[in-house]
């Protein structure tokens, strides 16, 4: 179900490098407001992520339907997805908000490592969460829970549309992650979003810069004309018009 619509070649780059602010801000005046995914927090705040969406939903357990026995099912669809994640894809997985379950640990995380996936995104719990954080990897989720998710959960499904931390995820949609959260970005708005944004991050570099050598926000934030010509004539000293 992954969307059609083709992305500029440098559009996950670009995204890579705006902040999650931004990112909500851009898609805001487009229109959207529900992008930003609430409570998910980042294992390693220091890493950034950028990548085509893929997704696992999760039910309720239910006994004839979750235990352990399910996860050496090859087909199981956690499993599946995971072993079968391309180079720069991000997983992201519907786990019902509940963090009192892991929807991954270690073991899971090094396979989408080895596989080459740009990061995890799951509005769940991680197991070996100290282990996680040493990798490096991005991984996003509400925190470290030790139960295995079948206490709570059994994957029913994936790459279809899903609700993760209450954000709509379509398959093919672009998640970018910082050191704040993890933003989703609708494919059809990526090339946008990441060209609008970048130079929202440099006018507010200009901003900020004339903030703290001392100038009042009346004019300044948001800028005036007289501030945008200011704006202009810096990014020419610097030459990044």
């Amino acid at each position: 179900m992954t969307s059609a619509t083709p992305l500029a070649p440098d559009t996950l780059d670009r995204l890579r490098r705006i902040s999650t602010p931004t990112l909500t801000t851009q898609l805001f005046k487009l229109g959207f407001r529900n992008t930003f995914l609430a409570g998910v927090r980042p294992l390693c705040p220091d890493k950034r992520m950028a990548g085509e969406a893929v997704t696992v939903r999760f039910a309720p357990a239910r006994e004839d339907r979750a235990g352990y026995e399910v996860l050496g099912d090859p087909r199981y669809p956690q499993r599946h997805a995971i072993e079968h994640i391309q180079p720069g894809q991000v997983l992201v997985m519907d786990c019902r908000g509940v963090a009192s379950a892991a929807n991954a640990g270690d073991i899971l995380v090094s396979r989408l490592q080895v596989r080459g996936a740009a990061g995890l995104v799951l509005d769940g719990g991680i197991r070996d969460y100290p282990s996680v954080q040493a990798f490096g990897f991005p991984v996003y989720a509400l925190g470290p829970a030790a139960p295995a998710h079948v206490v709570r959960h059994v994957a029913v499904d994936e790459n279809v549309p899903i609700g993760c931390a209450e954000v709509l995820v379509i398959p093919g949609d672009i998640m970018v992650g910082d050191g704040e959260g993890v933003v989703c970005v609708p494919r059809a708005m990526a090339d946008k979003v990441a060209e609008q944004g970048l130079e929202q991050e440099q006018l507010e570099a200009f901003i900020l810069e004339k903030v703290r050598g001392g100038a009042g926000l009346p004019g300044t934030y948001p800028p005036d004309e007289r501030t945008l010509a200011e704006y202009e004539a810096w990014k020419r000293k610097r030459g990044t018009v």
